[in-house]
């Protein structure tokens, strides 16, 4: 399938997307917020790949939303204003739960999603990057949450998600000071998990990063990812209890066998891939 705003590729149990409007600075316009949502469900819930590797093209990473998605809508002739004050407000929030559900699918997914950020990472790729798993970075990315310096407060995901990620002094700096955070500060606060030299050694990096973890059970790095997000939002005796249940309803020796075999032997092990899920309610 082909995509306005993304290429994608597939080898090794790695699904590599790429943001390919370079020369748009990879604004997100209207078919973005559909395609990035429908790829990803492709991939993950038809069991395409174990691990996504979510990059860009050009100078920057991301400009965020594209200006022309604020663009105010035109009352009918025969609406009050009061009335169109309220559709519009209505369409409004409509739009934003459309885009934050964009993002949240990433989150959602049941395999990891990396993020390989270079230049700009700027309003709504804060939003994006924070949904990844990890993310990495060349020597020149830097991070800015834009919406302030353009009158708005972000609300497609930036603040519930950043704020689990850094301490929330600095969350509050970068938010109420719109200012640029560098590659290197992010990696010192650990937003991020590794700064590269340039964009070539960040893609070779990362896809390496993404082959490693394709080659485990997926099962297993399913449960992980699915045990630590409910780690973070849940109590410590919660998240015990959950790992206690899902591991017996879902703890494969087959599996374990053959990790164990494969790694004495010294090759690749040889896993079953998650199921196809043909209808995902929720």
């Amino acid at each position: 399938m082909s995509y306005q705003c993304f290429d994608v590729s597939i080898e090794d149990g790695v699904a590599h997307v790429t943001m390919n409007r370079p020369q748009k600075r990879n604004s997100m316009i209207a078919e973005f917020w559909d395609e990035l949502p429908a790829l990803v469900a492709d991939i993950d819930l038809n069991a395409r790949a174990r691990v996504i590797v979510l990059s860009s093209t050009g100078p920057h990473f991301t400009a965020g939303i594209d200006l022309g998605m604020f663009g105010t809508s035109v009352a009918a002739k025969d609406e009050s204003a009061e009335h169109a004050a309220r559709v519009h407000g209505a369409r409004f929030y409509a739009n934003v739960k459309n885009m934050q559900r964009a993002f949240s699918v990433l989150e959602d997914a049941r395999i990891p999603v990396l993020a390989a950020i270079q230049g700009g990472c700027i309003g709504g790729g804060m939003d994006l990057v924070t949904a990844c798993d990890m993310r990495y970075v060349s020597a020149d990315a830097f991070f800015s949450v834009e919406e302030t310096n353009i009158g708005m407060t972000a609300d497609v995901g930036t603040f519930p998600r950043l704020a689990k990620l850094i301490p929330e002094g600095l969350v509050k700096e970068l938010c109420y000071t719109g200012a640029r955070m560098p590659a290197s500060e992010a990696h010192r606060i650990g937003l991020v998990n590794r700064v590269f030299d340039d964009h070539d050694a960040l893609i070779k990096g990362v896809m390496d990063i993404a082959r490693t973890i394709a080659q485990k059970a997926p099962l297993a790095v399913s449960g992980c990812k699915k045990m630590i997000n409910y780690a973070r939002d849940h109590s410590t005796a919660d998240a015990l209890d959950y790992v206690s249940i899902w591991n017996a309803s879902m703890l494969q020796h087959g599996e374990i066998e053959e990790a164990i075999t494969a790694r004495a032997e010294k090759r690749i092990g040889e896993f079953v891939e998650l199921p196809v899920v043909k209808d995902r309610v929720g």
